[in-house]
This record gives C-alpha cells, structure tokens and sequence, in this order.
C-alpha cells in the first residue's frame, strides 16, 4: 500500500529541489557564461555531496533523519536538484559542436568529482555525525 505522506514528501522536496536547480542554473549561466555548463557541474557535485552526507545520517539514525525526511531529502531534494538528464544532453551538445576535448573533459568532471565529492559527504557525515 502507498503512503501517500511519503509521496507529498517527495514531491515537496523536488520542486524545492528543482527550483533551487533552476536558479542556480540561472545565476551560473550569469557569473560565467555560456562556454561550459558550470552550473551542471557545480550542481551535481554539490549534490552528491549532499547525499553522500544525507545518506550517512540516515544509516546512523542522525539529525532526525525519519524515513519520510530521508525520502524528502534524497529523492525529492537532492533527485530535484542534480541533472544527471542535463549534463547528458549537454555532454553530447558540446560532442556535436565539435568540441570533444571539452566534452571530454566535462564528462570526466562531473563524474569523477561527483563520486569524490559522494565519498567526501560519507566521510564527513561519519566524522561529525553521533554514532
């Protein structure tokens, strides 16, 4: 059966989640330029982040962290507010631009900082989290 709670909670969360994404993208796009997607860049790692952080506290029953607000955070914040969808679509706009050092570069990034950053919010959570 469906907790329509946890459904709200998701929900809230991701459009929370999603118009933070929009206004950060907005501001990135601002401070510098159009050239690469910083705004994708930064959000994702960011994000994970976050989630490795956020994940951590769940698994220690830290900061409150409810079923429901992990759900909220996780799924809705955090599922809200990274573009995994983004950074693929403009991943291959900078591969048709003709810019394969750039794209290359950019997927390399995203990805391998947003993994270190995942860890880094495991660690940390660790550290500063109750046992």
């Amino acid at each position: 059966m469906i907790d329509w709670r946890n459904v709200v909670a998701v929900a809230l969360g991701g459009a929370f989640g999603s118009s933070a994404r929009y206004l950060f993208g907005i501001v990135a796009l601002r401070w510098y330029g159009p050239d690469l997607p910083w705004g994708t860049i930064v959000i994702n790692i960011a994000g994970s982040l976050a989630i490795g952080f956020v994940g951590e506290a769940a698994v220690r029953h830290a900061l409150g962290a409810s079923p429901m607000l992990r759900l909220f955070l996780m799924v809705g914040v955090l599922g809200g507010f990274t573009t995994f969808s983004a950074f693929s679509l403009e991943a291959l706009g900078l591969i048709t631009n003709r810019a394969p050092a750039v794209a290359l570069g950019y997927i390399l990034a995203s990805v391998v900082l947003s993994i270190l950053a995942c860890y880094v919010g495991l660690v940390v959570g660790r550290v500063v989290l109750p046992q």
